[in-house]
């Protein structure tokens, strides 16, 4: 025979998934708030990206400046820009299975 189900059993699953969505929620501001780098052509072209995906600043050195190839530097520009979108993705990923004990937990990273 199977043991009924014990309400308190849920209201325990409850209490622990709130737990986990507000430490989840606290770690997505605190992440948010940190910045990494990415750079293309040698450290030429760098971008920084924080935590919520958005490009902070776009550095470009002098010399890339004074070749006059646009087709190279907009290269660069994507190249920067897509590697450091990667680093906070990554970053993101990796605090995120520190909460989650590994566990994917679709739209969380």
């Amino acid at each position: 025979m199977t043991k009924p189900f014990d309400l308190g059993d849920l209201g325990k699953i409850m209490e622990q998934a709130k737990a986990m969505q507000d430490r989840i929620a606290n770690l997505q501001a605190e992440v948010g708030s940190r910045s990494v780098e990415a750079s293309a052509g040698g450290g030429m072209v760098t971008a920084r990206v924080n935590g919520k995906l958005e490009v902070l600043s776009i550095t470009i050195e002098q010399d890339v400046l004074g070749t006059g190839d646009r087709e190279m530097l907009q290269d660069l520009v994507v190249a920067a820009v897509n590697g450091a979108l990667r680093k906070a993705q990554t970053m993101m990923a990796e605090e995120m299975s520190q909460i989650t004990g590994g566990l994917k937990i679709p739209g969380l990273g």
